[in-house]
């Protein structure tokens, strides 16, 4: 794990939990910024890959054991068993975005992604219907006259 931090957060429960953050390696790193927030917006955005991406971030995050490294949550069982709801699940996830995206740590996490995704939706809708061809042939509109 590199740099890793630990952190502790409340379930729905009431339970605090323990994870172990770790920043991401360069090129997984790229991977998932540049491609999660995207994948995470609605009606734009692909929720499977946003899913996978998801995963790919919770192999990066550990959970604390008694004389040994981390476990890291590195599959879909794993997660499922030390995660044990969505709303934990989601604080997870932001807490590793915040730890290895520098502009969320330098003060700007007041961006939510929905505040992003308002102000990329209008430019990726631009950029698709410049780059998509009409559908059908034009027809021209009768005369009036």
């Amino acid at each position: 794990m590199l740099q890793p931090k630990e952190i502790t957060l409340t379930a729905q429960d009431g339970t605090e939990r323990t994870y172990v953050l770790s920043k991401f390696p360069a090129i997984a790193g790229r991977e998932i910024v540049t491609q999660y927030p995207i994948t995470a917006m609605p009606k734009i955005g692909d929720y499977k890959t946003n899913e996978n991406l998801m995963l790919k971030v919770l192999a990066f995050v550990g959970v604390p054991r008694e004389g040994a490294e981390p476990l890291r949550l590195e599959t879909r069982a794993l997660v499922e068993n030390h995660v044990p709801d969505w709303e934990l699940l989601a604080r997870l996830e932001w807490a590793m975005m915040e730890y290895n995206v520098s502009f969320f740590s330098k003060g700007l996490s007041s961006i939510s992604w929905d505040a992003l995704g308002a102000k990329l939706r209008p430019l990726i809708s631009q950029m698709l219907t410049a780059s998509s061809a009409p559908s059908s042939d034009p027809v021209k509109q009768p005369s009036e006259s």
